[in-house]
């Protein structure tokens, strides 16, 4: 969704995170290749201002670590403290509404966020994700079980915690002794906090064992890319075309400024796509001499470490050839051996094959030759 240019966001991240153990903060251990801090950030990077609060002791490394348009702000003594200075960077500002997480919820999902925004556009004074009490609720003194508690209309809270800036502010301000979190200083200051959905990812690092936990969610979390290439080369005089890869006689040629391989450059272009990383064009420049004559195979093998350098792997492609002749059937299998052998991907994954335009066009009076292809991506 379009967050308004008037919200902002706050990511608290100045607390030590002792239960959690590890020789580092928890906001600064890392969780599948990246900081737990960072992940928080990220994902409010829809958000126009963005504003973490961190130790005092922590704030050159913030400086050299954290990448992005962020405020820092140096956190006090307790969570309200540090909360209530960096709302007070935002009086003023232009911004009406602000959103309060947990910089140690690093896996809070795109709707949980949603619900916050809606329901503070919608009217909310303050809204909060949650999820209800499923489990039966006991009292226990000394290991054993003393007695039960009702469940009903519990909530677990979770966090952003959102608010109308002007309205948390003065609730901080009024109680200097802060809370459990920014929920319960709204409701001593007689503020209405609209309940949204939460989310059983959207998992609070407290204890050690949370990280291998949170290290199974991102486990979980798989991210699909499709890309689509197209490409053409005209015919010109020669003896072969170079189509997927393999070299097949022809009374033409195809003119290129590289080998001219329609149907690998269309495969490449479909990975760039796929990682909206422009085409073959933006890394081998046409006007740059080296590539003359190239083979396109350095092309496709840079597209695909390229995806793989992002996390992605490549999981199956589709190459069509448009053309008249030369007849690609009798070659498509060695195509796809040679696009397999190239890619890294298993030849069950690739397809070629071939269709004509019926005489119509320029495949259609063999004036050329044309491309599509389509490829997935996965990242897990």
């Amino acid at each position: 969704m379009k967050i308004p240019d008037t919200y902002a966001v706050i990511v608290t991240a100045a607390g030590r995170g002792t239960r959690a153990g590890g020789d580092v903060p928890k906001q600064w251990r890392v969780l599948d290749g990246r900081s737990v801090i960072e992940r928080s950030i990220e994902a409010f990077a829809a958000f126009p201002r963005i504003v973490v609060t961190l130790s005092p002791e922590d704030m050159q490394r913030g400086i050299d670590e954290l990448s992005g348009p962020v405020v820092l702000v140096a956190g006090g003594q307790t969570r309200s403290e540090s909360i209530r200075a960096a709302l007070e960077t935002l009086e003023g500002s232009g911004i009406t509404h602000v959103l309060i997480h947990d910089g140690a919820r690093p896996l809070v999902p795109s709707p949980v966020i949603s619900g916050v925004v809606s329901a503070l556009q919608a009217g909310a004074v303050a809204a909060a994700p949650a999820l209800p009490v499923t489990d039966a609720l006991w009292r226990a003194e000394d290991g054993r079980v003393t007695g039960t508690a009702s469940r009903e209309g519990l909530f677990r809270a979770q966090t952003p915690q959102g608010f109308r800036l002007d309205a948390i502010l003065a609730a901080h301000r009024s109680f200097p002794e802060g809370g459990a979190d920014d929920v319960e200083l709204a409701l001593r200051a007689g503020l209405p906090v609209t309940v949204t959905e939460g989310s059983e990812d959207n998992l609070k690092l407290t204890w050690p064992q949370d990280f291998p936990r949170a290290e199974r969610i991102l486990g979980n979390t798989m991210d699909i890319r499709l890309g689509n290439g197209f490409d053409v080369h005209a015919f010109t005089a020669g003896d072969h075309v170079w189509l997927c890869g393999v070299k097949i006689p022809h009374d033409k040629a195809l003119l290129g400024h590289s080998d001219a391989d329609v149907g690998m450059h269309a495969l490449t272009d479909a990975i760039y796509g796929a990682l909206a990383q422009g085409d073959i064009g933006r890394h081998f420049p046409p006007s740059d001499p080296q590539w003359k004559g190239a083979e396109s195979h350095i092309f496709l093998r840079h597209a695909v470490e390229l995806a793989r350098s992002m996390g992605f792997s490549l999981s199956n492609a589709d190459v069509t050839l448009i053309c008249e002749r030369p007849k690609v059937s009798p070659h498509a299998g060695a195509m796809q051996l040679r696009l397999s052998e190239i890619t890294g991907v298993d030849p069950d994954r690739i397809s070629v094959k071939a269709t004509t335009s019926e005489q119509l066009g320029f495949t259609g009076r063999e004036e050329g030759i044309a491309s599509i292809a389509t490829a997935t991506l996965i990242r897990a």
